[in-house]
């Protein structure tokens, strides 16, 4: 994601899908106030706040923040539209999650959480102090309004929640979800990360009297019911956020300690260079560095050396994210895996790494890398028993060679790569004619790199110059945010950078990744344009796995096809996240595992922020 702070996600969707939990064998009705896949919550029933945050952090102070490009709506939910960053403060979910554990989350808006032993329902009891900005309670039927509406609106959301079948009022204060099969133990936790929209304010009207419509994007400042509200914004270049003082939350254990800045002012800019001369001359206070050159050379200015601004490298501990080129199989270009495969084969990391990344990253080698979730070696066990069951629909390989990542001599010319890339073009009937590869029927191997950022260039022309090497025909293009949204939205590209997020308990979201349903609905999730049978057949497995056992193995199946089918030309990544910012600021001496937690669990220091001030002479 382009912007430079964590929760921005959250705007439209979690993108850390997480699974049920506990004892499998669980009992009906019991209440549960945490839910986890992966052992027992860290915290008991009667813990008093994370012990990743100050309980007693101050609030007030204000932090000033950078998001790439604009936006032209405070409605995250429809397809359409540009939304706002930050938005994902305003509406809360029922369990919220804990960002120091795997896959866990803890009861929020709702107080508790049970479900039958065969996972056919799940009943949460919403709190009696559960309240919109606007004072009035949170209630079942806001509940049962947010997923209708979401599932209309948002093709993600289609996916995600598939296999619920309905929500209905079961009591004053509580809300049932009825599944549509058994057996789905992620079901359950997955309905709890729900963002609760107030159903009165949908349903009236605008303040000069138009009826309001969820599908459709608006600048109508929004009604929310989490730790801030938007206070102004300038259409197109700024949103400032207000925390709410008297929010209910405040002092639940869940929350207690987080959410301490009075103000998030988030600027936009159309470049990144603009934004980080704006963070080096104090108008930006916080940074999050996603550049390994900038990481290596950009921090040499006086603020740095004086000691005003500081950085901070953090080992967090998650599953690595798949980074890559993503190839449209909707496009002719691309459906022979020969084409795809000889694309990554022109593809030098190492030289990369060497001469642009200061030999900073990893190569990526898995959907689910960095984890016990992606594959190794040759299937084994339980996942050769899920691969046997697709056998002859999948690529050979799957069963007689483990998949590794070319490796090149950091050349930037190597030949062996290379030459092995020419016989896979070759056998795909594409040959050199006047400098071009082309097949048979006189169509030049050729195709379009979207990219939305500048950044971006220096690292895909040589790429670029590689395939013009072997006769591919190669154009950059760069658009802006709003155009680039379009585009990929309705799959109007032929190679784009993608990056698809995993959680330590993949489930129902890689329908929305991987699945044929997918493939032909704008807005989803499935950049490569992925529509096989087989590949359908092992998400399901991933789905419906009866442990976890079941569900590693499952996985492991699901990442060894996918990386067969070769759809991603993978990046790279490294295991430390680079933030940067000016000495005011002030954090928890326990850190949380699973991200920095800057916007959620930092405060304003007013002792260091007046000596900074005074430094600086302003």
């Amino acid at each position: 994601m382009s912007s430079n702070f964590p929760r921005a996600a959250l705007a439209v969707a979690s993108v850390a899908f997480l699974a049920f939990t506990g004892t499998f064998a669980a009992a009906q009705d019991v209440k549960r106030h945490a839910l986890s896949l992966v052992g027992e919550p860290k915290e008991p029933a009667e813990y008093k706040h994370f012990k990743w945050v100050n309980p007693d952090a101050p609030k007030g102070g204000r932090v000033r923040l950078y998001a790439d490009g604009t936006f032209d709506s405070f409605n995250p939910w429809p397809v359409q539209g540009q939304a706002a960053v930050g938005l994902g403060y305003l509406n809360e979910p029922l369990f919220a999650a804990s960002i120091d554990e795997a896959s866990t989350e803890y009861a929020y808006v709702a107080a508790w959480a049970s479900y039958p032993a065969d996972y056919s329902s799940a009943t949460f009891e919403i709190r009696p102090e559960a309240r919109f900005h606007d004072g009035q309670p949170i209630t079942p039927e806001d509940v049962v309004f947010s997923l209708d509406a979401l599932r209309k609106i948002n093709p993600r959301m289609n996916f995600y929640y598939k296999d619920i079948e309905k929500a209905e009022k079961t009591g004053e204060r509580q809300v049932t979800f009825r599944f549509a099969v058994k057996g789905n133990r992620e079901l359950p936790h997955i309905i709890s990360q729900i963002n609760i929209l107030p159903k009165h304010w949908w349903e009236g009207k605008t303040a000069d009297g138009q009826q309001r419509d969820i599908s459709k994007s608006s600048l109508e400042l929004p009604l929310g019911s989490g730790p801030y509200r938007i206070k102004s914004f300038e259409s197109g270049r700024e949103v400032v956020y207000e925390r709410v003082k008297d929010w209910w939350a405040k002092d639940l254990p869940v929350m207690k300690g987080q959410y301490n800045f009075d103000e998030l002012r988030i600027i936009y800019f159309r470049e990144r260079i603009a934004a980080f001369e704006a963070f080096k001359a104090g108008t930006i206070d916080y940074w999050r560095e996603n550049s390994a050159k900038g990481w290596a050379t950009e921090y040499e200015f006086d603020a740095v050396k004086r000691g005003w601004v500081k950085r901070l490298s953090p080992t967090v501990q998650r599953v690595t994210p798949m980074q890559g080129y993503y190839m449209n199989t909707r496009k002719k270009v691309f459906q022979d895996p020969r084409v795809r495969r000889a694309l990554n084969l022109a593809f030098d990391f190492e030289w990369a790494n060497k001469n642009i990344f200061y030999d900073l990253y990893t190569r990526t080698n898995s959907y689910f890398a960095n984890s016990e979730l992606g594959s190794s070696g040759l299937p084994t066990g339980r996942e050769l028993e899920i691969l046997n069951e697709v056998k002859g629909k999948v690529p050979a390989e799957v069963f007689t060679t483990e998949w590794k990542n070319p490796v090149a001599d950091g050349t930037g010319n190597d030949r062996k790569n290379l030459s092995e890339a020419v016989k896979l073009f070759s056998a795909a009937g594409y040959t050199p004619k006047n400098g071009v590869l082309t097949n048979a029927a006189g169509e030049q191997l050729a195709f379009e790199i979207l990219l939305d950022s500048p950044t971006w260039d220096r690292i895909v022309q040589p790429y670029k110059s590689q395939l013009e090497k072997l006769g591919v025909r190669v154009t950059i293009r760069q658009v802006d945010s709003a155009q680039y949204k379009r585009r990929t939205d309705t799959f109007d590209y032929d190679m784009i950078v993608d990056v698809i997020a995993q959680s330590e308990s993949p489930g129902n979201e890689q329908r929305d990744y991987w699945g044929s349903g997918a493939a032909k609905t704008n807005g989803s999730r499935n950049s490569a344009g992925i529509s096989d049978p087989a590949i359908d057949l092992l998400i399901e497995k991933v789905v419906f796995a009866k442990d976890r056992a079941d569900l590693v193995a499952a996985t492991r199946a699901l990442d060894r096809v996918l990386l067969w089918g070769h759809f991603v030309v993978p990046h790279w990544y490294s295991p430390h996240e680079r933030h940067v910012m000016w000495d005011q600021f002030a954090g928890p001496k326990v850190q949380p595992a699973r991200a920095f937690g800057f916007l959620t669990t930092w405060w304003w220091d007013e002792a260091a922020a007046k000596k900074l001030q005074a430094a600086r002479g302003n």
